[in-house]
């Protein structure tokens, strides 16, 4: 595949494809999954093609990445500039936000598709938290920023059909039991992947989800 590219693409494409990718690597301190070189690569060469026949489009979750992956998100910005000067053109800041996830799936090692689908959830969710006990989140705070870091392990593992399995059910039972609430809306959140998703959480799932939920709604009543 990569011979393949380097054979239709022409090279400034790759040059500063490797200039954004050793950035990233720097910045967020984190190994990127070598598939980045081909999806970034030809992710720049479509944008500034499109960019040059005057066809922008709009990311429709831009908001959310920008809140969920800021730090790949403030990578992706400088990776916008880079490309600008590279080209000398002006990409719009959607083009961030496309970038950002695809640092996002090199970080996971997972598909472009299953990035989407994972940012799309942890909105639902908060959005079934906040509506059922009325707040706005604080996305500065500490539990805030902790619930989201769950969210995005939690989507993974769903999407990755991986399970999180503690095999201590007193401490569980103990959670369902004091956190009544909290734990009502966690069910609420089970419903709703069974139904957009065809998924089942487990219990385990279901009461480390609660636990966050506690955490957050809590901070946000003070």
């Amino acid at each position: 595949k990569l011979y393949a590219l380097l054979a239709q693409i022409p090279m400034e494409y790759i040059r500063v494809s490797d200039s954004i990718i050793q950035y990233a690597k720097q910045s967020l301190d984190k190994e990127l999954n070598e598939n980045i070189y081909l999806t970034l690569t030809d992710h720049i060469n479509f944008a500034v093609s499109r960019y040059k026949q005057g066809m922008n489009f709009n990311n429709a979750l831009l908001s959310e990445i920008k809140a969920f992956y800021a730090n790949e998100y403030r990578v992706a910005l400088k990776a916008l500039d880079m490309i600008n000067q590279e080209f000398n053109i002006t990409l719009p800041e959607d083009e961030a936000g496309f970038i950002a996830l695809h640092i996002v799936n090199a970080e996971l090692g997972s598909e472009m598709e299953d990035t989407m689908k994972m940012t799309q959830l942890i909105q639902k969710v908060l959005n079934i938290i906040r509506y059922q006990f009325k707040i706005h989140f604080n996305e500065s705070s500490l539990h805030y920023s902790r619930l989201v870091t769950h969210l995005k392990f939690f989507a993974y593992r769903l999407f990755n059909n991986t399970v999180m399995k503690s095999n201590d059910n007193d401490f569980l039972n103990i959670i369902k039991e004091k956190y009544k609430l909290e734990y009502q809306c966690s069910l609420r959140i089970a419903q709703l992947i069974r139904v957009d998703y065809g998924k089942e959480l487990t219990e385990d799932e279901l009461v480390y989800l609660t636990v966050h939920i506690k955490r957050v709604t809590d901070e946000e009543r003070d």
